[in-house]
């Protein structure tokens, strides 16, 4: 191998996992994606209640067949380890931030478990946490059940 490959591979090598992009399909991303949706100011009225209604399992629905985007830019879950009660998320979507408390803020930092987003421990509390949320789910695919149409990309917290 040539010295500026081996430096290039190196290189790479020492770059830390979590920086990197990762990728969500399937179940965890459409659940994702539906969670993050319904507290979206970018996401309207008819396709929050198709991505509800997905969630819910109901598939015997009719749509525009239009791919539906969910992004975030910032997503920051938070659950105490010491009062175990504690659950909070907050999303940013630009200038617009939306917080969740309680059975709302724990479904999705279990869905971003789900998915495999690594946790973070600070004092007292873990921290599940992404940024540049985007998801696309595909009512058509979803609809086939097949198994697609949810594939949410994220990277780690900045």
């Amino acid at each position: 191998m040539r010295p500026i490959g081996l430096l290039l591979l190196l290189g790479l090598a020492l770059v830390p996992r979590a920086a990197c992009a990762q990728t969500a399909d399937g179940s965890g991303a459409y659940a994702l994606a539906a969670l993050v949706g319904e507290n979206s100011p970018l996401v309207g009225p008819p396709a929050k209640k198709l991505l509800a209604k997905f969630l819910d399992g109901e598939t015997k629905v009719s749509s525009s067949g239009q791919i539906i985007s969910v992004n975030v830019d910032k997503l920051v879950c938070k659950a105490s380890n010491v009062d175990i009660t504690l659950h909070s998320c907050d999303l940013v979507f630009g200038t617009r931030t939306a917080t969740l408390t309680g059975r709302a803020a724990h479904e999705l930092y279990a869905t971003l478990i789900e998915i495999g987003v690594p946790p973070d421990a600070g004092a007292g509390s873990v921290f599940e946490a992404v940024s540049k949320l985007d998801c696309k789910i595909d009512p058509n695919a979803v609809i086939a059940n097949a198994g697609g149409g949810a594939r949410c990309d994220y990277a780690a917290p900045q």
